[in-house]
C-alpha cells in the first residue's frame, strides 16, 4: 500500500511550522515541495535532500496542466515502499489544487495519506489587519475571481483574496472587482504576512495594479483584502430588509400585502423604470430599478412564507434557463449574428418540457396593446410568417388606412383602426423602433408642446378656450419652435417670443 504525507509549511515563516510538521520534516530523508519560492523552505532541517516542481511553471501554459502533472508525480511517488513526503505552502487544504486532485485519485486508489496541518495566510494576514475571521469574511483565490467576469462575493462582509501573485493578475482582479465595488472603494494590499518582509499598504481599487511606490508589487506571498460597504449592499442584505419588513415585529401594511394587492405596484415601478430609460435619466433609473426589485423581493419572499418557493428557486431557474438557451455562449453550438442566435433560442424553447401549444403562448396579456402587437410580429418573424422586404410593410399599412376610410360603421372603424395599429407596429419592427417607446416619446412631446401654450396663453392672459383654431396652431408652431431650441433654457413660449 503506498503512503502519502502532505506537510503544511506555513505562512512563510519557518518559526510558524507546527510541532508535528517538524518532526514529520526531521524525520524524513527527502522532501518533494511545490516551491521553493516559500521563504520557509529555507529553513527545512538541515541534511534532508529537497526536491521541487518549480520547473513544472516553465514548461505548461496553465495552472491547471501544472497541478495535474504535480498531482499525478506524488501519486507515483507514493506508490514507492518509502512513500513521499510532499510539502505545501501554508495549509494542506487551503488554496492547493494539487492536494485536492491527489486527495480524489487516494480515494480511487488503496494510497494512505496523511494530511498535516499548518497555518495559511489567512491567520497571519488577519494579525496582519487585526480582524476577527468570524466576522464574516470570505476567502477566495485570486486565480479563481479573475476568471469571472462579476465576484461572487456578499459586498456586506469582508473579504481575502489569496494568491495575487502578479501585476497582471491584480489587473485581472481589479477589473472583476470593479463590476461590483466602485473604482474607489478603499482596497488593502497585504504583503508576505507573518514575515520579516510584511507590508500593509492601503489603496483605492483603481489604483492595485498601478505602478506606483506606494503599492508593493504582487508577489506570491501578497494577499488583498476587501472591506466591506458602510451601507447594505448585498442581495441577501435586502433580502433579510424585506423579510423584517414581513415578519411579526414589521411593518403591519407590509404584512398584509398578498400577491394580487402589490400585482399594480409591480406594474407601476415597471413602467417608472421604463420612463426613466426615455428621458435618459440615469440616476432616476437607478431608483426606479430599487425600487422595481423591492417589487421582485416582496413577491418571492410572500411566496416563501407560503412554502411556494424561495428567492435561489427563482435565481436558479432564469439561470439555468438562460445557460440552457445560450448553448453558443456555454456550450459548442456557433452561431453567426442575431438572426441566428434568435432561431436558436425559439428552437430550444419548443423543446422544453413546458413546450406551448403556440409561439405566441406566454406574451403576457397585461402588456400595452401596441408592445403586445410588436412583440407578437417579432415572434412570428422568427418562424419566417414574415413580409421578405419592407415594401408589402408599407403597402399593408396604406392598405388598412384605405379601409379604415371606406369603414361606414363603428364596428368596422374599430376593427380597421386596430388592423392599421397593427400593421404600423409591424412596420416598427422593421425600421428597428420600439413602438411602446415611440408612443411615449410622442406622448412627451406632445404634453411638453401643449404645456407650453398654455403658459403662453396665460402669460397674454387669455383662456385657451377661447382661441381659434388658427390662435392655437400660432402658439403651437412657436411650442414646436421652442423645443427645438432649448438651450436658452426659457419658458416663455409665446409666438414672437
Amino acid at each position: 500500500m503506498g503512503r502519502i504525507t502532505i506537510v503544511g509549511l506555513g505562512p512563510g515563516d519557518p518559526r510558524h511550522l507546527t510541532r508535528e510538521a517538524w518532526d514529520v520534516l526531521s524525520g524524513a530523508s527527502e522532501i518533494w515541495v511545490r516551491t521553493r519560492r516559500h521563504p520557509t523552505v529555507e529553513g527545512l532541517p538541515a541534511g534532508v535532500t529537497i526536491h521541487t516542481f518549480d520547473h513544472l511553471y516553465e514548461k505548461a501554459a496553465q495552472f491547471s496542466e501544472v497541478y495535474a502533472t504535480m498531482a499525478a508525480r506524488v501519486m507515483e511517488l507514493g506508490r514507492r515502499a518509502e512513500g513521499v513526503i510532499y510539502a505545501v505552502p501554508g495549509h494542506p487544504l487551503v488554496g492547493e489544487a494539487t492536494v485536492q486532485a491527489i486527495l480524489l485519485q487516494t480515494e480511487r486508489e488503496d494510497t494512505e495519506v496523511r494530511l498535516v496541518e499548518g497555518l495559511s495566510f489567512v491567520e497571519t494576514t488577519l494579525t496582519a489587519l487585526g480582524l476577527d475571521a468570524l466576522d464574516g469574511l470570505q476567502v477566495m483565490d485570486a486565480l479563481e475571481l479573475a476568471a469571472l467576469h462579476h465576484p461572487p462575493l456578499n459586498p456586506d462582509a469582508p473579504a481575502l483574496l489569496g494568491q495575487v501573485y502578479s501585476r497582471k493578475m491584480a489587473s485581472a482582479v481589479k477589473l472583476t472587482l470593479m463590476n461590483q465595488y466602485p473604482d474607489d472603494h478603499e482596497v488593502v494590499v497585504v504583503h508576505a504576512a507573518g514575515t520579516s518582509y510584511e507590508r500593509v499598504v492601503r489603496c483605492l481599487l483603481y489604483q492595485l495594479d498601478r505602478r506606483t511606490g506606494q503599492v508593493p508589487s504582487p508577489a506570491h506571498l501578497t494577499t488583498l483584502y476587501v472591506p466591506p460597504f458602510i451601507h447594505v449592499a448585498s442581495f441577501e442584505g435586502l433580502q433579510e430588509t424585506v423579510a423584517r419588513l414581513r415578519s411579526p415585529e414589521g411593518c403591519p401594511w407590509d404584512r398584509e400585502q398578498t400577491h394580487e394587492s402589490l400585482r399594480a405596484g409591480l406594474l407601476e415601478e415597471a413602467y417608472e423604470s421604463v420612463m426613466a430609460i426615455d428621458e435618459g435619466d440615469l440616476k432616476g433609473l437607478q431608483e426606479e430599478l430599487g425600487d422595481l426589485l423591492l417589487q421582485v423581493l416582496l413577491q418571492t419572499q410572500i411566496a416563501t412564507e407560503a412554502g411556494a418557493f424561495k428567492m435561489p428557486d427563482v435565481i436558479g431557474g432564469i439561470d439555468a434557463k438562460l445557460k440552457y438557451r445560450h448553448p453558443h455562449v456555454w456550450g459548442e453550438k456557433a452561431v453567426k449574428d442575431t438572426g441566428e442566435v434568435l432561431q436558436s433560442w425559439e428552437d430550444l424553447k419548443r423543446q422544453e418540457k413546458d413546450q406551448r401549444e403556440s409561439i405566441l403562448d406566454g406574451v403576457p396579456v397585461a402588456l400595452p396593446a401596441l408592445q403586445q402587437a410588436h412583440t407578437y410580429g417579432e415572434r412570428v418573424a422568427r418562424v419566417g410568417f414574415d413580409w421578405p422586404e419592407v415594401d408589402g410593410v408599407i403597402s399593408k399599412v396604406r392598405e388598412e388606412l384605405g379601409e379604415l376610410q371606406a369603414a361606414s360603421t363603428q364596428d368596422r372603424q374599430e376593427a380597421e383602426l386596430g388592423d392599421l395599429l397593427f400593421a404600423v407596429a409591424n412596420w416598427s419592427r422593421w425600421l428597428g423602433v420600439d413602438p411602446e417607446t415611440a408612443l411615449r416619446k410622442a406622448n412627451a412631446r406632445f404634453a411638453r408642446r401643449f404645456g407650453c401654450l398654455e403658459r403662453a396663453a396665460r402669460d397674454r392672459g387669455l383662456e385657451i378656450a377661447d382661441l381659434s383654431i388658427e390662435e392655437l396652431e400660432g402658439f403651437w408652431q412657436a411650442a414646436k419652435a421652442r423645443e427645438g431650441d432649448r438651450s436658452h433654457g426659457g419658458e416663455d413660449c409665446s409666438p414672437d417670443a
